[in-house]
């Protein structure tokens, strides 16, 4: 038997193709079935998500719960999720993942290990559907694809141990202490910072973070994230998520906004001439370099909104998503 409740969350919008994946995979844990529960949150998806869904609630009506989300937007769905969740612990997952069948059982033994252990995440692994070009395996085995896999075994740490969404355990009432996610993509446009705002309202409440590289889940790479357009896109949705988190704790004057963008300006213009070196001497790295230019572009794009749009600002300055009226 299992003492910790846990509430699994996994928002979803037009993944029917995958997510009855993710959803098997939970329903075969080793964990007790008395002490969790699985709440999708349907997202305003176009495809047969909802009937997909449904027909899991009718076949385990003790174990899945529906919800419908009608503001797009990821943290809207995780936050909706977490207000219905009744577990001790929320376990936050995407509509894309395979869970090893031990990944709750070895995830609560961290929280067990040290009371002051708010999130705790694990190994993730990648699930590609093709066979990945040598640059993606050697470029972006790592975060750029929301992948975790340090050689450390057990973790606790003050800081987040690399943890994402797609693999995240948070105690419940530090969740909403916390005051839940920030936005991240919300109808189609990078607005903040997601997890890693979450995480750093957790920092900052005292908490620590862990990881066990025995819970282990699978991350699976489509053929469209192993191409140039997708790491671009990739790198330029981290530099709004900077701009966002840099904002949030410094509240730069218009004047310091222009002159952090000329320098990033001058930071994009200083690439050229490197990812040219890069590609006469044949070296992988010119697309790291090339993504890097985005990444500075959507820096500066995201700085003059900050300058120009007072709602823009008070929007990043916002701390509780919780309590986001519908």
């Amino acid at each position: 038997m299992n003492d910790i409740c846990i509430s699994i969350i996994i928002p979803t919008y037009n993944r029917a193709d995958k997510i009855y994946l993710t959803i098997d995979s939970f329903l075969k844990q080793n964990y007790d079935p008395k002490s969790c529960q699985i709440i999708i949150c349907n997202n305003n998806s176009k495809d047969s998500t909802e009937k997909l869904i449904k027909q899991y609630v009718n076949n385990y009506p003790d174990r899945v719960i529906y919800l419908e989300e009608p503001r797009q937007g990821v943290h809207y769905a995780r936050n909706s999720a977490a207000k219905m969740a009744t577990g001790d612990i929320l376990y936050f997952t995407d509509d894309d993942m395979i869970a090893d069948p031990n990944l709750l059982s070895e995830i609560v033994k961290v929280f067990e290990f040290d009371p002051q252990v708010a999130s705790v995440t694990g190994r993730v692994l990648p699930k590609w559907e093709i066979e990945p070009p040598q640059w993606v395996t050697q470029l972006c085995y790592n975060g750029l694809l929301s992948l975790n896999d340090p050689p450390e075994d057990f973790i606790i740490s003050k800081n987040d141990c690399n943890v994402f969404s797609c693999h995240q355990a948070i105690r419940r009432e530090v969740f909403f202490q916390s005051g839940g996610f920030n936005p991240e993509n919300t109808a189609g446009e990078w607005i903040g910072d997601g997890e890693t705002g979450l995480n750093l309202k957790i920092k900052e409440l005292g908490y620590k973070f862990g990881y066990n590289g025995k819970s282990v889940i699978y991350h699976i790479i489509p053929t469209q994230r192993m191409t140039q357009a997708y790491l671009n896109k990739r790198l330029g949705n981290q530099g709004n998520c900077d701009s966002y988190t840099d904002y949030k704790k410094y509240v730069y004057s218009p004047f310091k906004l222009w002159v952090i963008n000329i320098k990033f300006s001058i930071k994009a213009i200083f690439l050229i001439p490197k990812i040219l070196k890069s590609l006469i001497l044949r070296k992988l790295d010119w697309r790291i370099k090339f993504g890097y230019t985005f990444y500075y572009l959507y820096r500066i794009k995201y700085n003059i909104k900050l300058i120009t749009q007072r709602s823009w600002r008070e929007l990043v300055l916002k701390t509780n998503w919780i309590e986001e009226d519908a």
